[in-house]
């Protein structure tokens, strides 16, 4: 399984590439973890916001592999503990499918896109700047999967 991590927005500092990096190349390829990086809409006085999520959401759904089962981190997805993310990630390579992991723009996804997915991830109640959010998804994902695995990096 390979969950493609769509994400808008490119140029990140080097320590988010660093720790994004640091948690990838930890997964197996029986479930790697591949970063997409999707420019922003321009974000010109004269564009609407539902305007530029448009066309974000064209670009995402352009990235998004063939059949690959969509995921977004919406700020009122479903928050789920470790073990929880580790059960959701285990029916994932059950299924056999990839997963496309969406995280939208500054103003967040196209309401269209969100309706279309199979799981909507609520990270944290809390507002994060979306260069953490890389890092925190990709600790999380490699934390999931070593619970899954019974690998020590995730002590009870």
């Amino acid at each position: 399984m390979i969950i493609h991590f769509i994400t808008v927005g490119q140029k990140m500092p080097k320590w988010v590439s660093e720790g994004y990096n640091e948690y990838a190349k930890r997964l197996p390829k029986a479930c790697s973890l591949n970063l997409i990086e999707l420019p922003m809409a321009n974000r010109g006085k004269t564009n609407s916001v539902d305007k530029m999520k448009a066309e974000e959401a064209k670009k995402i759904l352009d990235a998004i592999p063939k059949g690959a089962r969509l995921i977004v981190l919406d700020e009122h997805g479903q928050q789920v503990t470790t073990k929880g993310l580790a059960n959701k990630m285990e029916d994932w390579l059950a299924g056999g499918q990839d997963i496309a992991l969406v995280v939208g723009g500054p103003d967040g996804l196209e309401q269209s896109l969100i309706d279309s997915a199979q799981w909507k991830w609520g990270l944290s109640k809390l507002t994060l700047p979306h260069p953490m959010v890389r890092i925190l998804v990709a600790e999380q994902i490699y934390r999931a999967w070593s619970v899954i695995n019974n690998h020590p990096y995730h002590r009870e």
